[in-house]
């Protein structure tokens, strides 16, 4: 009896030590890199540390790293194009994914591997104005006047930048009645009155906000809210113009890399809990609109968002990004056409 009891707990013993092995086997130490557009910085940060904790406990024994690289997005597009090892992308336009994809990096079609386009929130392009609006801007010709100076980045490295502009575009197209030389005009005017080109759009909230230049930043909406918060409502307003434009930042990961990497579940769990009610919850948090609101646990932050008339990339004015992207910010575009440094 003795021996056997002694055979009983020698076999269990191994069967733990056998299963703690299958254990440590599966566990994994993941490193993902998340190469993103400029104003995401806070949102990531947030969202990263929710997203490891949800991975642990679909995978207990795992660990995941996530780093985040910021920066305009075109420029970041650029970068991975020519070698920075992201697994995902969260860029601020369309173009710069299809750029990537173009390469052969991210797979055809990827728009249609993620919920709503691969388009987990939005946001839109706002006048962020010194308080009391002292210019009195209130829409898109208020920034030609003669005593205003614009703040806004390049839309040659910058996604938001390019947002800004088609919004211009398309204030300027309804309001000349589809006169194109007269919205190339007005564009002219306009960058006529932006002094320096940041490369991306937290650098021209810092130009704005800690440099103090400029009456007006043409900012995320995301980026002038954080202004309000950082440096207090006494120090800026938020101007919604009448119009502006629907910016749709989409997300991809990147299919040779995660193939390589290993990580190809773990990037494409990344992308799906942006879809979650705690993901879209953190993009509320952090102002972005999120893209199903009804999974935000707290109504209250949706308040923040007003309804503005936004007009999209679809819109026959530009055509898609297809279209829009070669034709306004290609070389040789309408932008190098009316943009003279200096002039």
């Amino acid at each position: 009896m003795k021996t056997t009891a002694r055979l009983l707990a020698y076999g269990a013993l191994f069967a733990a030590v056998g299963l703690a092995g299958i254990v440590t086997a599966r566990a994994a130490d993941y490193h993902l890199l998340n190469v993103s557009y400029d104003p995401t910085r806070e949102l990531y940060q947030a969202y990263d540390d929710a997203f490891a904790k949800h991975w642990t406990e679909l995978h207990p024994g795992d660990t995941v790293t996530v780093d985040v690289s910021n920066g305009g997005s075109g420029a970041q597009a650029t970068a991975v194009i020519n070698g920075l090892e992201a697994d995902v992308v969260t860029l601020a336009v369309k173009s710069d994914v299809d750029a990537i994809a173009g390469r052969g990096l991210i797979d055809k079609g990827w728009e249609g591997k993620f919920a709503s386009k691969s388009l987990p929130y939005t946001s839109t392009i706002v006048f962020l104005v010194r308080h009391g609006n002292p210019k009195g801007i209130k829409d898109w010709p208020d920034l030609i006047k003669d005593d205003v100076q614009v703040v806004a980045p390049n839309p040659k490295t910058s996604g938001g930048a390019r947002w800004a502009y088609l919004a211009a575009w398309a204030y300027a197209t309804k309001a000349s009645g589809g006169d194109e030389a007269k919205t190339r005009d007005f564009i002219k005017a306009l960058y006529q009155h932006v002094p320096v080109l940041d490369s991306g759009a937290r650098g021209s909230t810092v130009t704005f906000t800690q440099k103090q230049l400029g009456d007006v930043e043409l900012a995320w909406e995301n980026d002038a809210i954080l202004a309000q918060q950082q440096f207090g409502a006494d120090q800026y307003d938020i101007v919604y113009p009448p119009s502006s434009i629907l910016a749709e930042p989409p997300v991809a990961v990147v299919d040779k890399n995660v193939d390589a990497h290993g990580t190809r579940e773990v990037a494409t769990e990344y992308i799906n809990y942006l879809y979650s009610a705690d993901g879209q919850t953190i993009a509320a948090q952090n102002h972005y609109r999120p893209i199903n609101p009804d999974l935000v646990t707290d109504k209250s932050l949706l308040d923040a968002f007003p309804k503005v008339d936004l007009v999209t990339i679809d819109d026959p004015i530009f055509g898609g990004w297809a279209k829009a992207q070669p034709y306004h910010f290609g070389n040789g575009g309408i932008f190098d056409q009316i943009y003279k440094p200096g002039q």
